[in-house]
């Protein structure tokens, strides 16, 4: 293989599929990573206000074992967003990672996700025939603090504008603080992705109304939305695997515990020093994610 052929080697391939929601048809974007013609496939979803390329490292990891799919969700990076905000909300999500899965024409996934990506990797593997035969959650469960939701109800949408790309990486870094230490070299890479240029400046890659159904969020409305999402983990058979950052504030240490002793009874792996969520860069976190998708099924 040349240099050329390396570098490209090195890039993901940006694709898109049309999807269908309640005010018509809006194209999400995914990139993917390896052989397209690799019958065993991960699929790696991310949180709320981030994007695909988050999962660059993780890819970059795991793209000799796997084809590597890492989707936008609708309103974020390269995909469309939309008309009306209501259709920011996990059930939508879910169907359009269904219509993902149809393109990808895979009859199994292992699942990947961070945040709202795992809330949307739950939802998915606890449908009857779902595709998902093995599932990480990054960070996140059916109990979700209110405190933690307020938290970044009030960064999120925000209508800001940067100078330069340094700049952009300070505001998100300071934003971003649970996360845990990065170099600045890793940092600039997970800040680039969550930029568009905006005439000689850099505004955020995602429709600001992704917000909106965030901040309509009460107590009231997140308990009730809690005991249907606990009732979507119980219904959930593929094995399981449950990271957290021992000081997140958004999966309380009880609520991981209880993930592993109901439902598919995760194994729960804690990264001291990060707190919500760890970005799957440090070695000892992408360590754990792929032993544990490429460890033998127990069942074969």
């Amino acid at each position: 293989m040349n240099e050329a052929d390396r570098r490209a080697a090195d890039e993901p391939r940006l694709n898109h599929v049309q999807c269908l929601g309640a005010r018509g048809l809006h194209r999400m974007a995914y990139w993917e990573w390896g052989d397209a013609a690799n019958p065993k496939v991960l699929v790696c979803v991310h949180g709320v206000g981030r994007q695909a390329r988050d999962f660059d490292t993780l890819a970059r990891a795991l793209r000799d074992e796997y084809r590597v799919v890492c989707p936008d969700v609708v309103g974020r990076g390269q995909s469309d967003w939309l008309a009306d905000p209501a259709g920011y909300a996990i059930p939508a999500y879910v169907a359009d990672m269904v219509t993902l899965q149809a393109r990808l024409n895979a009859q199994t996934v292992h699942w990947v996700g961070t945040s709202m990506g795992g809330l949307i990797g739950m939802g998915l593997a606890s449908l009857p025939k779902t595709p998902i035969a093995r599932l990480v959650l990054n960070d996140v469960g059916p109990a979700i603090r209110f405190e933690a939701l307020s938290r970044i109800s009030g960064y999120l949408g925000q209508p800001l504008r940067w100078a330069s790309v340094d700049e952009a990486a300070d505001y998100l870094q300071t934003i971003s603080a649970t996360f845990g230490p990065h170099t600045r070299e890793q940092w600039l890479a997970l800040s680039r992705p969550m930029l568009r240029a905006d005439g000689d400046g850099f505004k955020l890659h995602y429709d600001p109304a992704i917000a909106v159904p965030i901040r309509a969020m009460t107590p009231e409305i997140a308990a009730a939305g809690e005991r249907m999402t606990w009732a979507a983990y119980d219904a959930v058979r593929c094995p399981t695997l449950l990271l957290r950052g021992a000081e997140s504030d958004l999966l309380a240490r009880e609520t991981a515990q209880a993930m592993t002793e109901r439902g598919p009874r995760a194994r729960l792996i804690e990264f001291a020093g990060v707190g919500h969520a760890p970005t799957l860069v440090a070695a000892e976190q992408v360590d754990a994610v792929r032993r544990f998708l490429l460890e033998p099924d127990p069942t074969a």
